[in-house]
């Protein structure tokens, strides 16, 4: 009888590593993946900021780029009233500022254009 209970559990030991990867592919795709997707999309927004952008810092302090430079952002929250912020300070982007399109470099065997 005590045989027959003990050779039962070999199943068992396996049942709780299953349950553990499944807890961890679970947490991976509830939880972890997500997070990733929402900082690479923050920090897609922070490095195509530009003058002109209105914007809404982490704070709740809405304004409008003059200058970006690598590591900071200067705001324009009132007229004559500029504050600089961390680039990741900025939450969002509620106005794109219209850009020109690229313009095509000129080479030198390409012909002027005649107006």
């Amino acid at each position: 009888m005590f045989y027959a209970a003990a050779g039962g559990g070999g199943a068992g030991g396996l049942t709780p590593i299953l349950m553990i990867a499944l807890l961890f592919g679970v947490m991976y795709f509830m939880m972890i993946r997500p997070q990733q997707k929402r900082r690479r999309e923050a920090e897609q927004m922070q490095s195509a900021l530009g003058a002109g952008d209105e914007v809404v810092t982490i704070g709740g302090l809405y304004g409008t780029v003059t200058q970006v430079d690598d590591e900071t952002v200067l705001l324009e929250v009132a007229p004559g009233v500029q504050t600089r912020y961390a680039r990741p300070a900025i939450a969002r982007v509620t106005t794109r500022a219209e850009r020109p399109e690229t313009i095509e470099p000129v080479t030198e065997d390409a012909e002027p254009v005649k107006e």
